[in-house]
């Protein structure tokens, strides 16, 4: 199964601790930079505007710093770790792409089909901003861009840290709530956060969690990979706000009031339970005790 796919390579706990501080630091500074610095997140973020001049090319510049980042974890499993890419990504024989589009279209579905019924509610809270030439550019830089983004942060916790963990651990529910709350706390220093409050977190650690269970379930990140751009890309085109750590050029922009704390609780409550009950009953998923809680156990070696 997933996890155990890590017994694949070579898993000493120092190779562990290398990869891990290569490649969360970008995480872990960031998370330290925020607590400890008197910095106001979105007056940074104000500068860094001013600077690039384009809400295109400074979320192009956001996102192209995960590149490196990602090719250095491919590179510590293969190189390091003596494991393919694949065993990081699925317990499959290969990559199952229809799973990814699945889940893309489930959360673009949703996403746009709930706004479109808060907009005919609300419609004075959001402000029409399309602008043709510059949306263009913004669904050109997300279609390149998100895939390392979100690849980074999907094979860094669901896949790498949830499979070493997993294999130290010897079960699933430890390195399925660690990989949750990690997921929660390195987006800690986003500017939502600063202005919606700690509440916030509950909504990035059920997502964690929802995007860990996925994988667990179906032995494979392709469903995670897909919800998690299919979400990011969305954020990014559909709508912005003034808070938020995606400043774009979206279609539509919010002008009300900032989300409260049960808008954000009740997607993690509600929602997620259906994402998963949608996918549960495609993909026919069963044992779920087992798969989120059971025992890890190292392959039988055969004594000649």
């Amino acid at each position: 199964m997933f996890i155990e796919q890590a017994y694949k390579g070579e898993n000493e706990t120092w190779k562990f601790v290398i990869t891990s501080i290569l490649t969360m630091g970008i995480f872990i500074s960031n998370l330290l930079f925020f607590l400890f610095v008197d910095v106001d997140p979105q007056a940074a973020m104000d500068d860094m505007m001013r600077l690039f001049k384009s809400k295109n090319l400074l979320l192009a510049f956001n996102l192209a710093v995960f590149i490196p980042i990602l090719a250095v974890l491919f590179l510590l499993v293969w190189a390091l770790h003596k494991r393919s890419i694949l065993s990081l990504t699925t317990a499959r024989k290969k990559v199952d792409w229809s799973r990814i589009f699945f889940s893309f279209m489930m959360v673009f579905i949703y996403t746009v089909v709930s706004f479109g019924i808060v907009y005919y509610m609300t419609p004075e809270d959001y402000v029409l901003q399309f602008d043709s030439s510059k949306f263009g550019i913004l669904v050109l830089i997300g279609l390149v861009f998100f895939p390392f983004q979100i690849g980074l942060e999907e094979y860094l916790f669901r896949g790498y840290v949830m499979q070493q963990v997993g294999i130290m651990a010897r079960n699933r529910w430890f390195p399925l709530v660690l990989t949750s709350v990690l997921f929660g706390i390195f987006h800690w220093a986003n500017p939502e956060v600063a202005e919606l409050g700690a509440i916030t977190m509950v909504f990035y650690i059920g997502t964690g969690l929802l995007l860990g269970i996925m994988t667990l379930m179906d032995d494979g990140m392709e469903l995670a990979l897909g919800f998690h751009f299919g979400n990011n890309l969305l954020a990014a085109t559909l709508l912005t706000y003034e808070y938020s750590a995606l400043q774009t050029d979206a279609i539509f922009k919010s002008v009300g009031q900032a989300d409260t704390g049960v808008e954000l609780v009740l997607p993690v409550l509600i929602v997620y339970p259906i994402f998963l009950f949608i996918l549960a009953k495609k993909y026919k998923w069963s044992n779920w005790k087992e798969k989120l809680t059971g025992a890890v156990h190292p392959p039988a070696t055969t004594i000649s």
